[in-house]
């Protein structure tokens, strides 16, 4: 939807959305909530939206909040924060094969749950939509991937926008209970805000992310900005810090633009195959918890940080919250970029290696 394209209602159903997440994101603050100024938006989005009030998210605005987010994480790879993570390559390359392996496995149990009940799906729609559904990867880019198989992209969407919710609400409120914040030994390259420097970062940032729309890479908005900032900041040029303010804008968009998916159409959308998602996703979590604390003896990382890299939530949503709790946001950044990149490369070939292997 374009600038232009908007018409009345959809500006004025946009506007009330944001003061909605705005007065939202104010009361988690007062409640000293993890994460408010995405939680609060999230929350409150998801409940209107589900009871049927005609909320709506501008994509114009959420890409923006991704450029924003990008940036701001790009600003911790420092030199000294590169070495560090490429020095976790093995550990990174071991959270690539326990994410692969993970969505096999709950792909693998949702097709067994669901076979025979879920009407009008051939053998081979209720293979590919169960294993689309399982991989932790984008919920848009495994959606368009699940299409091209043949898989009911509905029940795809629906299972990744309910994980991701879970995930996004259940991790920071654990960290939060866990008591663990601050662990950052590094500060962003630099704290202070210089008006030049951050028109310069704005530009060059949007030249990345224009770039990667030109490839058709995945989430261009937040991997362009972040691939640039990190080649600016791990060649030691400092620009400008992000400002507060329009880091917590960024995160209210992004919650908006979670929330808004989960409309009453959303709830009436197969109530078995919610429910067994809802349950993996709290399996799933337990299961990565259990393989950051194995990580985190391998690596002598804190094992909030690994949480936090190997959750299987969406990058920015996880990234968001080691930024604001100080959790090791590079390394969190890093697991889930190159988690994200893994399986939007490996998902579609190993699918059709497990297919023709079915049949064969």
């Amino acid at each position: 939807m374009s600038f232009f394209s908007l018409r009345p209602a959809s500006w004025t159903r946009t506007a009330l959305t944001l003061q909605l997440a705005s007065a939202a994101a104010q009361l988690c603050v007062w409640l000293g909530t993890p994460i408010p100024w995405m939680i609060g938006p999230l929350v409150a989005t998801s409940l209107v939206s589900v009871l049927g009030a005609p909320t709506e998210s501008w994509i114009p605005l959420r890409n923006a909040g991704q450029w924003v987010i990008g940036t701001a994480l790009g600003l911790y790879f420092t030199p000294a924060v590169g070495a560090l993570v490429a020095s976790l390559w093995w550990g990174i390359a071991l959270g690539i094969v326990w994410a692969l392996a993970l969505g096999l496995g709950f792909g693998a149990w949702m097709r067994r749950v669901h076979a025979g009940h879920l009407s009008g799906l051939t053998p081979a729609q209720l293979r590919s939509t169960t294993y689309f559904a399982g991989s932790i990867g984008g919920a848009s880019e495994m959606t368009l991937i699940a299409e091209r198989q043949g898989a009911r992209t509905d029940l795809v969407a629906a299972a990744h926008s309910l994980r991701v919710l879970l995930v996004t609400l259940t991790v920071p409120f654990a960290m939060q209970f866990w008591g663990v914040s601050g662990l950052d030994a590094l500060p962003p390259a630099t704290r202070a805000v210089q008006v030049s420097g951050l028109l310069w970062l704005g530009l060059l940032t949007l030249a990345g992310v224009l770039l990667m729309r030109r490839l058709r890479r995945a989430n261009p908005w937040f991997m362009g900005a972040l691939l640039v900032t990190m080649l600016l900041t791990l060649s030691d040029v400092t620009l400008s810090a992000i400002p507060g303010w329009l880091s917590a804008a960024a995160q209210l968009v992004i919650g908006v633009s979670l929330g808004v998916r989960f409309n009453p159409a959303f709830v009436h959308t197969a109530p078995r195959w919610l429910a067994s998602v809802a349950f993996a996703s709290g399996v799933m979590m337990g299961l990565c918890a259990g393989f950051a604390w194995l990580l985190a003896v391998l690596t002598g990382l804190h094992p909030a940080t690994l949480v936090l890299g190997t959750a299987p939530g969406g990058i920015a949503e996880m990234a968001i919250t080691a930024k604001v709790l100080q959790l090791g946001v590079p390394v969190v950044t890093a697991f889930q970029v190159c988690r994200l990149v893994a399986v939007l490369v490996l998902a579609e070939p190993v699918y059709r290696w497990l297919s023709r292997k079915d049949k064969a």
